[in-house]
């Protein structure tokens, strides 16, 4: 029997129509009952999952938040992902926690730099993507081009199960390949109120590029589509309803159940009886009124019952989880039970991290789950001096929840962050002022990059470190980090020690 757990994300550039999307699911799903429309800047109501201050003024989502709803017997778990590039490590983690994902792709753009390298992480772990190219109720590219672009730049099958009649102004519908059933757009705002045609006849120049392509594409193929090498690709318009039932469908159909995660010593698959599960994310201050602490977790298998004990592997205490939370957007309820695929929030205060593995017997470990080291590294100026303590204590949470990474320099006294995009520094900004009521500059660092340092030999670490004593620090978990002034500086570096590994990434 196959679980009714379908745990997924949306990917996207920036602007492709995420957001909108996102509340349209939940509007089909039955989670909304008002689809406010996601106005760029203007409109007060805000897509439901944007909560933070500088996601609402800039309309982007910059944290991964879950969403569950149900349709048709089935638990959808949609996890959302920062879209801004800025956000990659959030968004590469959050990815870690899906089984499925679908590709949000604009009419009039194609394939964007973002969508790129979203997809390539979906690669790494063969997820199984469905396309949606959205706003074809706009002047976009030719419908072929489009699928040869997916196809040639993500090296995909690409499989049409609709087509477009018309687009932009000549929009008249999205066409159904399977059931040869179009979907109508009525009204002055030309939506989809719910018009079906059966069998319609169609203008030839459509009826002809429909031919062509069932001869050109290979057709829908599942057992492609879950190992990762086919795309089903689906035509439509988030903002005028014309998609999302059909997604919601498609993925009801075609998206695989938890899959086995990969772990040490051996992958953990779903029908495992004993509960374990990976906190992929830690979110801060969510209710800024209790400032409150919650840990991501995806149920990986067993089922987990209300305060049940778990054993982190970061500190081997259990601990027991009284009041997990089952996420829509900013409604929250307790979850009695949860099976594998869900996602429950776990509230704490600092004693999980992300990348901690959860477990009945804490004899096994997920793993993939990276640090990256940052491109970016500022300085920290406090304003007011008497507020140190509250500035450490801000600086450890961001750490923790992956916003930003801090290092304490070996000599000198000014914290130093690190962050792989600039826009990370400007929510850092803003979330101290606004959460911590710390008002704080950031200069700029005599350090260009990091690296983590690690030897064979404890003794050569050592001796690299008193030689380097100047340019060393410790992150947050008080590992060794070598801070160089330039990339040329660490291969210079690194050519002197031959014993010491300098790594730009560590597994958490």
């Amino acid at each position: 029997m196959t679980s009714p757990r379908r745990t997924f994300a949306i990917i996207s550039h920036p602007d492709a129509g995420k957001t909108t999307l996102t509340e349209k699911l939940l509007y089909f799903g039955g989670a909304i009952h008002l689809a406010g429309e996601v106005k760029a800047r203007g409109a007060n109501r805000r897509a439901r999952s944007d909560w933070m201050k500088i996601e609402q003024q800039r309309g982007i989502s910059v944290t991964s938040s879950v969403m569950t709803f149900e349709h048709d017997g089935i638990t959808f778990n949609l996890l959302d992902t920062p879209g801004h590039e800025d956000f990659s490590e959030d968004t590469y983690r959050t990815l870690t926690a899906v089984d499925s994902a679908i590709m949000v792709i604009d009419a009039a753009k194609g394939i964007e730099p973002q969508t790129r390298k979203l997809f390539e992480v979906c690669r790494l772990r063969s997820v199984p993507i469905i396309t949606f190219v959205n706003k074809v109720d706009r002047e976009g590219r030719p419908v072929f081009e489009l699928l040869d672009e997916i196809a040639d730049m993500l090296a995909l099958d690409v499989s049409p199960m609709t087509w477009p009649v018309g687009m932009g102004g000549t929009f008249q519908g999205i066409l159904d390949l399977a059931t040869k059933r179009i979907t109508r757009p009525e009204g002055d705002s030309r939506t989809f109120q719910g018009k079906v045609e059966e069998d319609p006849a169609l203008p030839d120049d459509i009826a002809e590029e429909i031919e062509l392509a069932q001869i050109g594409y290979p057709a829908f193929d599942d057992a492609a589509y879950r190992h990762g090498d086919l795309t089903p690709v689906f035509f439509g318009s988030a903002l005028k309803d014309f998609g999302p039932a059909e997604l919601i469908a498609a993925l009801a159909e075609h998206a695989p159940p938890p899959r086995a995660q990969p772990a040490e010593p051996a992958p953990v698959s779903p029908e495992n009886g004993e509960v374990t599960g990976f906190v992929f994310k830690v979110q801060a201050n969510m209710d800024p009124n209790h400032r409150d602490r919650i840990a991501f977790m995806r149920l990986c298998s067993g089922t987990f019952k209300r305060g049940m004990k778990l054993t982190p592997t970061g500190h081997g205490k259990p601990i027991a989880v009284h009041s997990p939370i089952l996420f829509f957007a900013q409604n929250r309820e307790v979850a009695d039970e949860a099976f594998p695929g869900d996602i429950i929030g776990i509230p704490n205060h600092g004693t999980l991290r992300v990348g901690d593995t959860l477990s009945e017997k804490a004899d096994v470990r997920f793993t993939g789950l990276p640090n990256f080291a940052p491109e970016i590294l500022r300085r920290v100026a406090l304003k007011d001096p008497t507020k140190t303590k509250q500035l450490r204590k801000a600086l450890d949470d961001m750490a923790e929840e992956g916003v930003t990474q801090v290092f304490y320099p070996e000599i000198g006294s000014n914290w130093i962050i690190g962050v792989v995009g600039q826009l990370q520094l400007d929510v850092l900004l803003s979330r101290l002022e606004a959460e911590y009521k710390v008002a704080a500059g950031l200069e700029p660092a005599p350090y260009d990059t990091a690296r983590w340092i690690a030897a064979d030999d404890p003794a050569d670490l050592k001796a690299f470190m008193d030689l380097n004593r100047s340019a060393m620090a410790k992150d947050r978990d008080g590992n060794p980090v070598f801070l160089a002034k330039s990339a040329w500086e660490v291969g210079y570096v690194a050519d002197r020690y031959p014993k010491v590994r300098f790594l730009a990434t560590r597994e958490r």
